[in-house]
């Protein structure tokens, strides 16, 4: 159980399962935590999870130990300038894309900040985060940040310069993934399988996969040789798959993406 109170400034989609999987983590109690948003249905929400509301940023940043900003890019300056001169802030974490730890500091004044990238899983506890310290964060804070986002799946620190392609990788990834199953599924319902079935056997097949290259450590070329016997079926699809560029087309489309958020953090 963690000590003190976690505020966080925004409780969309990413805030709330955060806050979701620290409970069901137990590394706070519902009432340890501080949530405000403008959106009145999602502070009922708030509420109903046990959590203490607050009508402004300063006074949420008044009650908090730890401070996650879950707003859109365009409203951290707003969510800093609500917590200007507040003490007692131990440590401010933003989840907001694109915005780089220095951004943040600048209006942070010497509270130390952490910049993380989650994606969309963390809200079944199966995310992929990355975490990046600021200069005035050290190992006690990026301790507290990872305990934080260990509880909505993995989270692994980087250096900051690697924000752009952790962007591109796992932050856009789940997109890429999702697309290959609808594509595996029509390839099923192409063969005549029925549609629900059919898209039930892809997901199950990315998972099952998933979970062994993770838990059983073994690697995806390992994993493919297992699948690939001699003059079968699988060689015969992966031929296709590589006759339709698959491998470097994943890999143009990671560029891509972290290319478009180096631009857009620029």
């Amino acid at each position: 159980m963690a000590k003190g109170t976690l505020g966080i400034i925004g409780f969309g989609n990413m805030g709330s399962a955060i806050v979701g999987g620290l409970i069901q983590s137990k590394v706070y109690m519902p009432s340890d935590i501080h949530v405000y948003d403008l959106d009145s249905t999602k502070i009922a929400k708030a509420k109903k999870g046990g959590h203490f509301v607050h009508t402004s940023i300063t006074e949420l940043g008044g009650s908090s130990d730890i401070i996650i900003i879950a707003v859109k890019p365009g409203d951290v300056q707003k969510a800093l300038s609500g917590l200007d001169g507040c003490s007692g802030i131990d440590l401010i974490i933003s989840i907001a894309a694109g915005i780089s730890t220095a951004a943040i500091e600048s209006g942070a004044g010497d509270v130390p900040v952490i910049r993380v990238m989650p994606n969309t899983p963390c809200m079944v506890g199966a995310g992929a985060t990355v975490i990046s310290r600021g200069k005035n964060a050290g190992d006690k804070h990026v301790k507290k940040a990872k305990t934080i986002m260990e509880a909505t799946g993995l989270a692994v620190e980087l250096p900051e310069k690697h924000m752009d392609a952790v962007t591109g990788l796992s932050g856009s990834g789940p997109a890429y993934v999702a697309l290959m199953i609808e594509a595996m599924a029509d390839g099923g319902v192409k063969m005549g399988l029925p549609r629900e079935t059919a898209l039930i056997l892809a997901a199950q097949t990315v998972y099952g996969t998933a979970i062994m290259i993770l838990e059983k450590n073994i690697h995806p070329s390992a994993m493919k040789e297992m699948v690939t016997s001699p003059g079968g079926t699988t060689i015969e699809g992966i031929a296709a798959l590589e006759a339709g560029a698959f491998r470097s087309t994943v890999m143009e489309a990671v560029e891509a993406a972290a290319l478009r958020s180096k631009e857009l953090g620029s």
